[in-house]
């Protein structure tokens, strides 16, 4: 069984790979998204806080505040868990593939990329839907975009796109009761617009 699944994954790595190869006008696009995409999800948390401001219902607030901290849980779990599966780089298996970025010698499996892009994805979307979708799809090339520079099998971003929103989603469920509470007790001190903007009134 684990072999038919890295053979699976060896065939993908191969085909994305290929096309890496055969379309050189991506690779500069590619390669900076890969690298300093994390920079448009942080955008996207700033945006989901700010919209939550104007939210109707605290629990928004709640999301839009637990969404950065589940990010950081999801990224310390993956270390160990990582470091347990000790999977290596694709260029160790394939040393004449590809490459659009330089070697990395920590673990391949989860990909932390992906952790970090599936968590923000998860959490946007708990407290907006319609940013969730257009953070989940950029998520989705994000993973792809790791592939494609040769950094990571399709697996490793599979898998940590779905760690990542796990570890947010399942944190939320625990977290968001007393962070209703924090919030509703926050919005009454001077630092009160920071959870909800002037003028709106929570109507749940």
């Amino acid at each position: 069984m684990r072999q038919s699944i890295e053979s699976l994954q060896h065939a993908w790595f191969e085909s994305v790979n290929h096309f890496a190869r055969i379309t050189p006008a991506l690779h500069t696009p590619m390669r900076a998204y890969a690298a300093y995409g994390v920079v448009l999800f942080a955008a996207l948390l700033a945006l989901a806080w700010w919209r939550a401001r104007h939210a109707p219902d605290p629990r928004t607030m709640a999301a839009a505040l637990w969404a950065p901290v589940g990010v950081l849980v999801a990224l310390a779990l993956n270390q160990p868990l990582g470091n347990f599966v000790g999977e290596t780089r694709p260029y160790t298996v394939f040393p004449h593939a590809l490459m659009l970025v330089a070697h990395s010698q920590d673990f391949s499996f989860p990909s932390d990329h992906a952790v970090m892009a599936g968590a923000v994805a998860a959490g946007v979307s708990l407290s907006n839907r319609r940013l969730g979708v257009l953070t989940a799809v950029a998520a989705v090339v994000l993973g792809f975009a790791r592939v494609y520079v040769g950094a990571h099998f399709p697996l490793d971003v599979i898998a940590g796109l779905f760690f990542g929103a796990g570890v947010v989603a399942l944190g939320y469920l625990v977290a968001r009761r007393p962070l209703v509470v924090g919030i509703r007790q926050l919005a009454r001190t001077p630092a009160g617009p920071l959870v909800q903007a002037r003028g709106e009134v929570w109507t749940r």
